[in-house]
């Protein structure tokens, strides 16, 4: 179960995807959907970089200024 989704109703959200845009743009949609979802991933693990980094500079620095 996905997001307290259950089988039924990936079917019926599935079943409007195909009504709604047809069977040919589904693979496009889905190649744009994992190219979003892969963008997002990305963005996410350079804010987590960037909050790791800054928190070792300021970890750092409080460690200079107690030697000193």
């Amino acid at each position: 179960m996905i997001l307290f989704i259950g089988g039924l109703e990936i079917i019926v959200i599935l079943l409007f995807i195909v009504i709604f845009f047809g069977s040919e743009k589904i693979p496009e949609l889905a190649r744009g959907l994992a190219k979003t979802m892969n963008e997002i991933k990305n963005a996410s693990n350079e804010i987590k970089q960037e909050i790791r980094k800054n928190s070792t500079e300021v970890e750092d620095s409080k460690k200079n200024k107690s030697n000193n």
